[in-house]
């Protein structure tokens, strides 16, 4: 994994901790393949690519605090 991909699962490892902290997901942590992150989310879990994992949960985040 390149120094990019590393800091990418880092930042949303961080956000991931804050959704639960908040209990907007029910889990987190790695997934099956290095360049995908699992998040529980509304009892599902989902696999998502970095990338998308990290949107996700950008937006569920920001969501949460605007509303």
């Amino acid at each position: 994994m390149n120094l990019t991909k590393a800091a990418l699962r880092k930042e949303v490892h961080y956000l991931a901790e804050e959704a639960f902290h908040r209990k907007l997901i029910s889990g987190f942590g790695d997934g099956p393949d290095v360049n995908e992150y699992q998040i529980v989310f509304q009892g599902k879990p989902r696999h998502l690519p970095l990338e998308e994992a990290h949107n996700f949960l950008v937006n569920l985040l920001f969501n949460n605090q605007v509303n």
